[in-house]
């Protein structure tokens, strides 16, 4: 009875070390690795920015990034797989391993790259400062201070309305802050010149415009999480990235949904 006891606790044991053993064989695979094995990339997105990632009319899910994410996985042979979710929870999801790579407009920033690796930028962008049209309190960053702005509130234009004095209404999505522009509850936003572009050639008639732009352009990558996991992975995507710039790509799509090639690096920036 004892010798039985043993032998079924002794298979019990052997089996945990057989489950521990295939886990650490998967954390021990690089990223990439992961990636190609189980034949698709898990790509996260909000799916209400247009142009970059949005809902056309028969509720399909379109847009800059959605193609540009759809090559990459093409280029590595595997599924892309779009998660759509909040801005807020975009990079959460990366650091806790749910999605492997964001593709949404990210901007490279200071903060931002000493958490993540960025593969290098595939498109590049000017930061609007959007009001109503009668609104001509605002023509400098400097005259941001003690206005009412709305973002998402971990994004870059939230960070520069603060850095420039401004109080800024947190909301979930585009749509949101548009509404609260147009009802007068805020006094500016701070946006993507192309997402303005867009949102005026689906509104034409709208009272906005904008009141500045900045100088620089902000580079535009993928972040993906730090370190040697996602070296290869990060290789990978510069490659692809390369490829469809070399080949027009890129600025197919830009001229496609922005009206306007973003893929080249500004001569003055």
């Amino acid at each position: 009875m004892k010798k039985q006891k043993y032998l079924v606790l002794l298979a019990a044991i052997m089996g945990l070390l057989s489950l521990v053993g295939c886990s650490a064989q998967k954390e021990s695979k690089d990223l990439l690795s992961q990636i190609q094995e189980r034949g698709e990339i898990i790509v996260a997105m909000e799916g209400t920015w247009a142009p970059w990632t949005y809902h056309d009319e028969n509720d399909q899910l379109v847009g800059y990034d959605v193609e540009v994410a759809q090559m990459i996985a093409d280029k590595l042979g595997v599924k892309a797989t779009f998660v759509e979710g909040e801005w807020e929870g975009l990079l959460a999801g990366v650091d806790a391993g749910r999605y492997d790579i964001i593709v949404n407009g990210v901007e490279i920033t200071a903060e931002r790259a000493e958490k993540y690796d960025f593969t290098d930028p595939y498109a590049y962008i000017r930061t609007a400062v959007i009001v109503s049209s009668d609104n001509n309190t605002i023509n400098s960053l400097e005259d941001l201070s003690g206005k009412r702005t709305a973002n998402t509130i971990s994004s870059t234009y939230a960070a520069l309305a603060e850095q420039y004095g401004a109080t800024v209404t947190s909301v979930d999505d585009l749509t949101q802050t548009f509404e609260l522009l147009l009802s007068g509850r805020i006094d500016a936003t701070l946006n993507a010149e192309v997402t303005y572009d867009d949102f005026m050639r689906a509104r034409p008639n709208e009272n906005l415009k904008i009141a500045l732009l900045t100088e620089s352009a902000s580079y535009v990558a993928i972040p993906l999480p730090k370190g040697e996991q996602s070296a290869s992975l990060l290789s990978a995507i510069n490659e692809a990235l390369a490829e469809m710039e070399q080949s027009g790509e890129l600025a197919r799509l830009s001229e496609k949904y922005f009206g306007r090639d973003l893929s080249q690096k500004p001569e003055k920036n």
